[in-house]
């Protein structure tokens, strides 16, 4: 029996076509650099959201220490959770606001790492589609002058 060999004209062509991957590596890089500002900007505020909880929590553990203590009279229970009260609703409030200004430093952040990641990524797929495009044509012209 005879063995009959088969050649795919289309591997062919691509075997003509060099491959260059460094298009790829630039971008692997590159997206891995801007994970890394990512989770900068993350951890950042996991740390500045972590002191924020705990000093509060240590304010609010001094501020238990008056309530914790035996009083003279049963009126003075009463003035001293009142202004238990008070100190804690004011904590809150301020402690909630420096909440907001880390979210509000974080979006900025990463609205701004967004902008630039966007310039980026679009100045290197222009070059990336300007370079396929100039290798296709080569690629095609060596392969048209092949087949003449």
């Amino acid at each position: 029996m005879a063995k009959t060999t088969f050649e795919n004209p289309f591997a062919k062509m691509f075997d003509d076509m060099p491959v260059d991957l460094s298009a790829f590596n630039d971008a692997f890089k590159s997206t891995a650099a801007y994970g890394e500002k990512f989770s900068k900007i993350a951890l950042d505020a996991a740390a500045k959201n972590a002191e924020i909880s705990n000093k509060w929590t240590k304010d609010a553990i001094a501020k238990m220490s008056n309530v914790a203590k035996a009083q003279a009279e049963p009126a003075d229970y009463q003035k001293v959770y009142t202004d238990y009260a008070s100190a804690s609703v004011e904590a809150a409030s301020e402690n909630m606001a420096a909440f907001a200004e880390v979210a509000k430093k974080v979006q900025m952040d990463t609205v701004e790492l967004l902008m630039a990641a966007g310039k980026d990524a679009q100045v290197e797929a222009s070059a990336a589609v300007k370079k396929a495009t100039t290798e296709a044509t080569a690629a095609v012209k060596k392969a048209s002058a092949k087949a003449a």
